[in-house]
């Protein structure tokens, strides 16, 4: 037996990304998003509320990165979703995080979030509040690398957001191989 629930945004993996970027004076902002997936190859889509301070200044400036939030930043990653910065414009001070310039965009890393997609905004659609960048750049603190030199999830520690019960929860261990398991029931 199943039980309905109903249209809800109920799917799981929810990422946590950490969106930051300059405002027009140069202040660096933050904020935690979580309905924000790859589109394409190159592309990054999320969705994001015109009132977000971040989101006019992505408007203004045309550049944004999104880092994953880790286990050991929960508390900073929620901070910057619940505080706005329409009221508190040094949130990220206040949050103990550390912008970094980005070489490749004009808008800031987070030192503290050792992963991060560099992006450029190809569009925002005001009534579906559907922003697409475009990613120009992945950078990783060497600290997340495996000994094959990529992204390792077991040392980046990525975060995800339960929808249902709202609580932060850290990515699991490895279970199979993709593209690779499938493969026992071809015949």
């Amino acid at each position: 037996m199943r039980k309905n629930f109903g249209a809800k945004p109920f799917l799981y993996p929810m990422p946590v990304l950490i969106i930051a970027t300059y405002g027009e004076d140069g202040t660096p902002d933050a904020m935690n998003a979580a309905w924000g997936c790859i589109a394409d190859q190159d592309q990054i889509s999320i969705y994001l509320s015109a009132s977000h301070k971040t989101v006019q200044n992505i408007l203004q400036r045309r550049a944004f990165t999104v880092s994953m939030a880790n286990a050991s930043h929960v508390v900073e990653a929620d901070y910057v979703g619940i505080v706005s910065a329409n009221a508190v414009p040094d949130k990220l001070e206040r949050a103990g995080l550390h912008p970094i310039p980005s070489a490749f965009v004009d808008a800031p890393l987070i030192a503290e979030l050792p992963m991060a997609l560099e992006c450029t905004m190809i569009q925002y659609d005001e009534e579906s509040e559907r922003m697409i960048g475009k990613i120009v750049n992945v950078s990783a603190d060497d600290s997340v690398l495996g000994e094959d030199g990529r992204i390792d999830p077991e040392k980046l520690q990525p975060i995800t957001f339960d929808p249902i019960h709202h609580t932060y929860r850290k990515l699991g261990e490895c279970i199979g191989f993709a593209f690779q398991d499938g493969k026992k029931l071809q015949k």
